[in-house]
């Protein structure tokens, strides 16, 4: 193989592993932002929550799920598991907090979640990428 094409494919190579780490990056960071903003709101978060059905008590069920889930992410730990999971976690998500479609901002949060839980089963089904401890596993 001449020089030039072992170069392309080390640069190929080198852009498909960023970006399939900043797009675990990007979808992980929603998560552990909004789980981290949770803490700084926890009584108004769990009101919030017991307003629309869901006991407050369960706010550090969600809080742990969207930071560890968000941290397993972005180390690509356990990805194709965690992914799944993390779509289940945000249409149920949908379906609870954003099911009033008459509301257009309403509606597109809801379209919002139900996009980001797609990208979550294109995780879940090609996993993390080189760049994850889940590959270093397989070495």
């Amino acid at each position: 193989m001449n020089t030039a094409v072992a170069s392309n494919r080390s640069t190929s190579t080198f852009v498909d592993n960023g970006a399939e780490f900043g797009g675990r990056l990007l979808l992980a960071l929603l998560f552990l932002i909004s789980g981290l903003g949770k803490l700084g709101a926890y009584s108004g978060t769990a009101a919030y929550m017991a307003s629309q059905g869901v006991p407050g008590a369960l706010l550090p069920v969600v809080i742990a799920t969207e930071v560890l889930g968000a941290a397993a992410i972005i180390a690509g730990w356990q990805t194709r598991i965690v992914a799944l999971a993390l779509a289940g976690f945000t249409l149920l998500s949908a379906f609870i907090f954003h099911n009033n479609f008459a509301d257009q901002v309403q509606a597109i949060m809801f379209l919002k979640n139900v996009s980001i839980a797609g990208g979550f089963l294109l995780l879940a089904a090609h996993g993390a990428g080189a760049w994850s401890v889940d590959r270093r596993g397989e070495r």
